[in-house]
């Protein structure tokens, strides 16, 4: 990836947002999304994605989405970092970009959440839930984001999105993967019509937890939300419990009890209690999370060959797509 001209970048955030004195900015490691930087000035601590450069997949990492989201979210019980701006331009970064408030607080991405009590572990994984719901009961209208997609028939056009995706890239050698694109429009629910903004990456390595509390104070990487049924994202905020540890971090084979990690049906209840939805829960939207997670881990593994990856560790997760595919069919064989 091409060095940030940090010098361009500060005179452009002391005009826009009154910033002053010196600038530091560090690259925020993992992740496989937008590239994503601290800005820290004396005055402010900031954030900033951008798009990476190089080819990338077809509609993917729409951070313009992102921006609107989250100020659209705002004044809601969603905790999201405040934004402050978007910059359409390629002439600062070479890409386009958006900033915004830095939220103190943890962030894990090992789903085993190591180093914490149980207690503190169940709380983490019930907050979680009850955040998803909140995120759900949220009228899209009402906050300015009733045309953010196209409402219902959403299982099947996201199906037909994702098979695609997999369809154009060059990394064919998964039949694991066409069997879940040959499997899913023949099981696809009833179209009840329920409507929510879907995060579509809500899982717990994209939460700020609180600094000292087991509480989610932020949600983060909202680059594949739209309006979508809110089952999709409950099933992929489930699949840490259907993956191993050396897949992606997964809770698979752990021994929950004793880590205080609640089970998935009860994750699933906490969820449900929330009063976002109700609803069958099933095969079907599990098979559908690993299916799409398992598409996004192909387009990891074609920008890793193309040297435009954004996370440090693409080539150790760009594996992964066979996988997860592999452990959806599970799911559907023992259904």
């Amino acid at each position: 990836m091409t060095e940030i001209d940090a010098d361009r970048l500060r005179s452009f955030l002391v005009e826009r947002l009154g910033v002053s004195g010196p600038m530091a900015l560090d690259r925020i490691a993992g992740g496989q999304s937008n590239p994503t930087f601290f800005v820290t000035f004396s005055d402010r601590r900031l954030v900033l994605r951008k798009k990476p450069e190089g080819p990338i997949l077809p509609s993917a990492h729409a951070i313009d989405r992102e921006y609107r989201v989250l100020t659209a979210l705002a004044e809601t019980e969603v905790p999201v970092p405040r934004a402050l701006l978007y910059h359409a331009q390629t002439d600062v970064l070479g890409t386009p970009f958006y900033v915004m408030e830095r939220l103190e607080g943890r962030v894990f991405h090992d789903c085993a959440l190591p180093g914490l009590a149980p207690s503190e572990r169940r709380a983490i994984y019930l907050s979680m839930a009850e955040t998803l719901a909140a995120l759900h009961r949220v009228d899209p209208a009402s906050v300015g984001l009733g045309d953010y997609g196209r409402p219902g028939n959403y299982f099947e056009r996201q199906i037909a999105r994702w098979s695609r995706q997999w369809a154009s890239s060059p990394s064919r050698d998964i039949p694991e993967l066409d069997a879940l694109v040959a499997w899913l429009p023949d099981h696809l629910p009833p179209d009840d019509g329920r409507v929510a903004i879907a995060h579509g990456d809500f899982r717990l390595g994209n939460l700020i937890i609180h600094p000292s509390e087991p509480r989610v104070v932020g949600v983060l990487d909202w680059e594949l939300s739209t309006l979508g049924h809110p089952l999709a994202d409950l099933g992929f905020c489930c699949m840490p419990w259907h993956t191993g540890p050396d897949e992606y971090a997964g809770i698979l084979g752990l021994d929950h009890a004793k880590l205080g990690i609640p089970e998935q049906a009860e994750f699933v209840t906490r969820y449900f209690a929330g009063g976002a939805t109700d609803g069958s829960f099933g095969t079907f939207h599990l098979a559908f999370a690993l299916f799409r997670f398992a598409v996004i881990f192909v387009g990891i593994a074609d920008r890793a060959q193309a040297g435009s990856a954004a996370g440090a560790n693409a080539a150790e997760v760009s594996h992964l797509a066979r996988p997860f595919a592999r452990r959806a069919l599970d799911i559907i064989r023992h259904a």
